[in-house]
């Protein structure tokens, strides 16, 4: 699986498009590899965040437009299988992007199928398919306005000119920007923070935000009793001293010992 990497760090995985050279472009190999690794992770129940990142100077700068060029024609028609996307989407657990540079395109939607952005001073936000005669298949054209509004979505849609990291932070694309040798210590800290919640109140917490932001807010808010009211009456008693224990002894313990700041590789 040379062309994605895979590292455990307990509950985190940590997911590495690693075709430097090529700025990780999505080569048919890679994308195989990554719906095989993206699985692997999803089947894993002591995985629960994952971390993507990429080698080298680029997160990822989308399709192989080289292999898509030598083949014949109805290849084109592999950027529309959204087999990417879907593995992605089948992992319960959040995903952090931790984007190390140029993300275009392909690279772009990966992204948006995270749940939280962070960014290198490197990043470089790119969308090309108008400019390479393609369409959107992964999410783009419907996420990226929701983010970051119609108006800006279609600048960068229709001009293909860069969005850089400061300006994707003030538009509320990402939401820390980094040195590049602090983007994944900062990353694995916040994923090791994501795993000491609830397993199971962490994916339903993840499903009243995902599934609400498609509601009107009343009904939002009603779904989001109903819920809550469910999940109440699963709760013991003992669960819940268990859990308030659990945050005191950390608590003593972090006043108690020295930090040493962020996890490093």
């Amino acid at each position: 699986m040379d062309t994605v990497l895979l590292e455990r760090r307990g509950g985190c995985a940590i997911v590495t498009l690693n075709r430097p050279l090529a700025m990780n472009a999505l080569s048919r190999d890679l994308r195989q590899d990554f719906v095989t690794v993206f699985k692997e992770c999803t089947e894993d129940p002591d995985i629960r965040v994952i971390i993507l990142t990429g080698n080298g100077k680029a997160f990822c700068a989308g399709f192989d437009l080289k292999e898509l060029g030598s083949s014949d024609s109805s290849s084109a028609a592999e950027e529309a299988d959204n087999v990417v996307a879907q593995a992605m989407s089948a992992f319960t657990g959040p995903i952090i992007g931790a984007i190390n540079g140029h993300c275009i395109t392909g690279g772009f939607e990966m992204a948006l199928a995270c749940d939280i952005l962070l960014a290198s001073e490197n990043a470089r936000f790119a969308d090309t398919h108008a400019r390479v005669g393609m369409l959107p298949g992964w999410g783009l054209s419907q996420k990226l306005p929701r983010l970051i509004g119609v108006s800006r979505a279609k600048e960068i849609a229709f001009t293909g000119a860069p969005l850089f990291a400061q300006q994707a932070y003030e538009w509320g694309l990402v939401n820390h920007v980094l040195p590049p040798d602090e983007l994944l210590p900062m990353a694995i800290k916040m994923a090791q923070d994501i795993c000491e919640c609830v397993p199971a109140v962490l994916q339903q917490y993840q499903t009243l935000i995902n599934d609400g932001a498609s509601m009107l807010l009343d009904d939002a808010l009603e779904w989001e009793e109903a819920r809550a009211i469910w999940w109440a009456k699963q709760a013991s008693g003992k669960m819940i001293e268990d859990r308030r224990q659990d945050v005191l002894h950390k608590g003593r313990n972090e006043k108690e010992l020295p930090s040493n700041g962020p996890t490093q590789l």
